[in-house]
């Protein structure tokens, strides 16, 4: 028995870290993605914030986030605040559970480190080329450190929506509407790019310098979300939990191709053309779609869960234009629109799940770090500013900010 026990809990680990590694994998996806959005002359700068957020993700998630989420005794409300990520489970203690102690304590932290990263991460492009570095990583700080974990505390940690049953697998409200909902907040105090809207309602495109590095992001965004939604099944070691990974697989990758088919039809009859980021954002929202509940349905349910995705963050973008916010990726409308769009879709898949505990879930969610994230911003923006200058703006922010262009062989690297 304490063999099998041993053997199990071994798998399980593997398991767990590997996936926690294909997250982490994303990291250099939302790097490729962004830097391809945006113009030349703002990529050095794109990749030192991905870069950074991560590292101060994984500090400061380590230092507090963790045992706020996890680690402490609070209300359903209220989360104990606490350092340090606590103690490593003993071969005794493990033994002794029979099997109930599935997986290393670290390998758990190190799975839910990637989570809070992938929620920064997309705050990174929506205020791309026009916001200070320094600021950035400063607001970085409190919402890994704060603002995400006291969410996630609500639902993973244990706290009120989890007493309301709020269903969310792996994160369509927890992480991507939580960034979306941070990223709002600062595109509202920063403002649109120089040039971006004109009088009269004009919208003026403003290409991202380099396709192949976006679709590169996009596909591999398209691997690590195995990892993000098969290692929240955070067990493989029994038949039934096999079984719901591979489900989990394979309706991942469902949606994300439900997401790209539908979005590349509908901007075919919408704008005439086969517009190839409408295709990249309908991947990544058919994967947001999916990540609410992917193990309940079908390979057909869940490719039309991301079909629904994928038509959605279409109309999102346009319509996000056309109210002058400005967001150069696209994270707003893939992560946020469908990230409400994929809570909602647990009920119809899901018989243990509810419409009202999923609205008081997004809901929630939304509210608290929109509103956090509000505070945090127009501090920083009174404090330091959050805009660079004009003429900054103007010559690109890979200088300014950086001290380094990403493509000197084309002059000045302003395309």
């Amino acid at each position: 028995m304490n063999e099998l026990v041993e053997v199990q809990y071994a798998l399980d680990t593997f398991y767990f870290l590997i996936c926690g590694a294909l997250v982490l994998w994303m990291a250099a996806g939302f790097s490729m993605l962004e830097a391809g959005l945006v113009r030349a002359k703002n990529t050095t700068e794109i990749l030192t914030k991905n870069m950074a957020l991560f590292a101060i993700a994984c500090t400061m998630y380590m230092l507090i986030g963790y045992h706020i989420v996890y680690l402490g005794d609070g209300g359903s409300i209220l989360p104990d605040f606490g350092f340090l990520i606590g103690a490593e489970n003993s071969a005794d203690g493990v033994l002794a559970s029979g099997g109930d102690t599935y997986y290393a304590a670290r390998s758990d932290f190190f799975f839910q480190v990637v989570f809070v990263a992938t929620a920064m991460s997309i705050v990174s492009g929506a205020v791309a080329e026009r916001m200070k570095l320094w600021s950035f990583l400063l607001f970085a700080v409190f919402m890994t450190g704060l603002i995400y974990p006291v969410q996630a505390y609500w639902s993973w940690g244990g706290g009120f929506l989890d007493e309301a049953g709020f269903s969310d697998y792996a994160g369509s409200g927890i992480v991507h509407l939580c960034g979306a909902a941070a990223a709002f907040a600062g595109v509202l105090v920063l403002g649109p790019r120089k040039g971006k809207y004109g009088k009269n309602g004009a919208i003026n495109a403003i290409p991202g310098a380099n396709m192949p590095l976006a679709t590169l992001g996009t596909f591999i965004l398209w691997l690590g979300w195995l990892g993000f939604n098969g290692g929240s099944e955070l067990k493989l070691s029994d038949i039934s939990s096999a079984n719901a990974v591979a489900q989990v697989f394979a309706n991942t990758n469902a949606a994300a191709s439900g997401g790209v088919i539908a979005a590349l039809i509908l901007a075919r009859l919408w704008f005439r053309k086969a517009d190839l980021t409408m295709g990249l954002n309908g991947a990544l929202a058919g994967l947001v779609a999916i990540t609410a509940g992917p193990s309940a349905p079908s390979i057909l349910a869940a490719t039309l869960v991301g079909a629904v995705g994928g038509v959605l963050v279409v109309f999102a973008i346009v319509a996000l234009d056309k109210l002058r916010i400005d967001d150069p990726v696209g994270a707003i409308s893939v992560h946020g629109v469908v990230g409400i769009w994929g809570l909602l879709a647990v009920p119809l898949t899901d018989g243990d799940a509810g419409f009202g505990a999923q609205l008081l879930g997004m809901a929630t969610i939304f509210i608290w770090t929109f509103g956090a994230s509000l505070v945090v911003w127009l501090a920083i923006k009174a404090v330091m500013g959050v805009r660079v200058s004009e003429e900054e703006e103007y010559e690109g922010v890979d200088v300014a900010e950086c001290g380094l262009e990403a493509y000197p062989e084309f002059t000045g690297g302003k395309r």
